[in-house]
């Protein structure tokens, strides 16, 4: 399964913007945000870079103005990561990404389950990026550009579903990529802090998945931010298959 979401994290990258490919590499930009969540580079499976490889692909964000950062799958490029430690970047994180099937999907049945809705108007889109901004802790701010970005998800070929509240409102959400070498990533799920304990992401996950699946995808995966979250994505179907690595480049390290 690495090298399947491997694959596909090269292949989503190739979606942004801006693309540049260089010494087992690909790079992404998304122009008008200088978010490291969203400016990002990943190496094809089974990379081998140089120094020089390295050095280079440091260069095409310190030009931008932008931290040298990567997300990947370890496993499936095992030369990359000893590569990038000796020039300097360090440890964000290590996350343990789970994966659904078609035949472990598990979707809530229970009569007082969420009913999950896709979004359609820019209202519902920005009430929507709303609702995960608080559901994060203010990890990043509401804006029109996420609310767009959400947008070009659904319109791209990938799926994004809520639960409302009771007031009209929206508890929470979540969106997926386009497939992509037969998987794709659901990411963003988050509920308001008042609406959590209800099924809200049980439902939007298993929602999203079965989406995918109609989609043609063979398998869906997510990564999960604490074993609470974890307990809700294996109820409907989700099962650890392996580990990925975020590493950046802080700017006082040699380059």
């Amino acid at each position: 399964m690495d090298m399947q979401v491997q694959s596909f994290a090269v292949a989503n990258l190739r979606r942004r913007p801006e693309t540049v490919e260089a010494g087992g590499f690909v790079a992404g930009f998304v122009p008008g945000t200088d978010s490291p969540y969203i400016n990002y580079a990943t190496p094809l499976p089974g990379a081998r870079p140089t120094r020089q490889d390295v050095t280079a692909l440091i260069g095409l964000f310190r030009e931008r103005g932008l931290l040298p950062r990567l997300e990947f799958a370890p496993e499936a490029a095992p030369e990359v990561e000893p590569a990038l430690r000796a020039a300097g970047f360090t440890t964000e994180a290590v996350h343990e990404y789970l994966v659904c099937a078609p035949d472990t999907l598990a979707p809530p049945r229970h009569a007082g389950s969420p009913r999950v809705e896709t979004p359609a108007t820019d209202e519902e889109f920005l009430r929507l990026d709303a609702a995960l901004a608080e559901a994060f802790g203010g990890l990043f701010p509401p804006s029109a550009e996420g609310a767009a970005r959400l947008r070009r998800t659904q319109e791209g070929g990938g799926a994004v579903r809520f639960v409302r509240d009771p007031h009209g409102g929206v508890a929470g959400g979540a969106s997926c990529s386009a497939p992509a070498e037969g998987t794709a990533e659901l990411s963003g799920v988050g509920t308001r802090p008042a609406h959590r304990g209800h099924g809200v992401a049980a439902a939007v996950t298993a929602s999203l998945a079965g989406t995918m699946f109609e989609a043609g995808a063979r398998s869906v995966w997510l990564e999960y931010s604490g074993e609470g979250s974890r307990r809700v994505y294996e109820r409907v179907g989700f099962r650890p298959r392996g580990t990925r690595l975020y590493v950046s480049l802080p700017t006082a390290e040699r380059d």
